[in-house]
């Protein structure tokens, strides 16, 4: 996942190691001022926890 970039509206750059101790996550397009913290976007993180649903990968 690292060195991607999603989105049109608000675009989304990671970077870092894929299996390192943290990840770093750029969102552009926000307007200025709006403060983002982890619990805004664990909601979203959870949809992939591995057994979470078929859909998600079984990581072990």
């Amino acid at each position: 996942m690292s060195g991607n970039t999603y989105g049109k509206l608000f675009t989304v750059t990671t970077a870092g190691e894929s299996h390192g101790p943290a990840l770093v996550a750029i969102v552009d397009g926000c307007p200025p001022g709006l403060e983002l913290s982890a619990r805004d976007l664990q909601r979203d993180l959870d949809r992939r926890k591995p057994g979470t649903s078929r859909h998600t990968t079984q990581r072990q």
